[in-house]
């Protein structure tokens, strides 16, 4: 039998298996260390330049929400172990396990792509959505300044934009966001998936504290920003019970509307949860994927698009239910916060710029 995987120290995977698009699997070896031998240096996250050739990505999901968003990251060094975004990186030749974490793409041309398509004398303005795959404010945020870039473009345009974080470093930002959300031009969402710290600590390695989460809340509140919480994923048997206190934890920082998802489990993410529920929770690991397999039909996931937000089965109806009734509770009820497309306008200089390569 082989040993467990071994954590590595600020990371959510435990392997590096192989992307499915790889003639070659490579698997990790055990050479016989332990715990309690001397531990090597943590695994260094690397920053890749992608030169994109645009910034805005489209989509015709119907349960999404948005059809336009804007990723200025591939890979997050969260490390989250139930991320979604993890089998994107196959694509790449690389492992949806660590590599996603640490081996990371950034678009350094993002904002003057924003610019250009922005300017564009066919463009027609609609919500765009900011972080729709992996976190705009990760760490490397803090001196790529991406997202920043971004957001001066779009407050020059009058640009609606929603956005969602899971970081305190959003609140960098308020000099724009708060502005633009008085102006019903901005919302933002805060992904709180837990309230207890160990957990989040080695569920979301990188992300901010739970506390630090509802300060950014309160902070994006107070300076005019609608703001919503994102209890997601829920994930039946290790965080659900939680839901109706990050509920109300959400609202007295000033919350106005609540989201949730429950636990998906595509492609790799299946394998990489399960090696990270069984060395991380070992007493509740079977009991989770029975609950998880419950709200699936039966299966790790069901990806029909009419239910794999939320599931399906009795479990997946309770944690509706209670989802509502807190909602209702907490006065969580608004519905998603309605930007103004209205006031849209490129500016003289940007549409000056543009026409010279016209």
């Amino acid at each position: 039998m082989s040993p467990a995987p071994q954590p590595k120290k600020g990371r959510g995977a435990r392997t590096n298996a192989s992307g499915r698009f790889e003639p070659v699997a490579h698997e990790d070896f055990d050479d016989g260390w332990t715990a309690d031998d001397e531990t090597p240096p943590p695994l260094r996250t690397t920053l890749t330049p992608e030169h994109a050739r645009k910034i805005i990505t489209t989509n015709t999901s119907p349960d999404i929400g948005f059809d336009r968003s804007i990723n200025p990251y591939k890979g997050c060094e969260h490390g989250c172990i139930y991320c979604y975004a993890r089998p994107s990186h196959a694509y790449m030749g690389l492992s949806p396990g660590l590599d996603f974490e640490s081996r990371l793409f950034f678009k350094p041309e993002g904002p003057r792509l924003l610019e250009q398509e922005l300017a564009a004398r066919k463009y027609v303005c609609k919500r765009i959505h900011i972080g729709g795959n992996t976190d705009p404010y990760q760490p490397v945020e803090k001196t790529q300044r991406i997202t920043r870039g971004l957001l001066e473009v779009l407050q020059r345009f009058n640009q609606p934009f929603s956005i969602i974080t899971k970081s305190n470093l959003i609140t960098r930002d308020v000099d724009i966001l708060g502005p633009m959300g008085r102006d019903r031009l901005a919302s933002a969402f805060v992904s709180i998936t837990t309230l207890d710290r160990d957990l989040a600590r080695t569920m979301e390695p990188r992300a901010a504290t739970p506390a630090r989460r509802l300060d950014a809340v309160k902070k994006l509140a107070d300076a005019g920003v609608p703001v919503g919480i994102g209890f997601a994923p829920v994930i039946p048997g290790l965080n659900d019970h939680e839901l109706e206190a990050v509920l109300e934890a959400g609202a007295k920082a000033g919350a106005t509307t609540a989201m949730y998802v429950t636990l998906r489990l595509p492609l790799e993410i299946k394998d990489l949860f399960r090696e990270w529920l069984a060395d991380a929770r070992p007493d509740r690991a079977a009991r989770v994927m029975s609950l998880v397999r419950q709200t699936r039909g039966g299966k790790d996931y069901d990806p029909d698009w009419s239910q794999r937000m939320k599931g399906t089965g009795p479990v997946a109806d309770l944690i509706s239910a209670r989802f509502k009734a807190a909602a209702k509770r907490y006065g969580l009820e608004a519905p998603r916060h309605e930007l103004d497309v209205t006031k849209f306008k490129v500016p003289a200089d940007a549409r000056a710029q543009l026409e010279l390569f016209g």
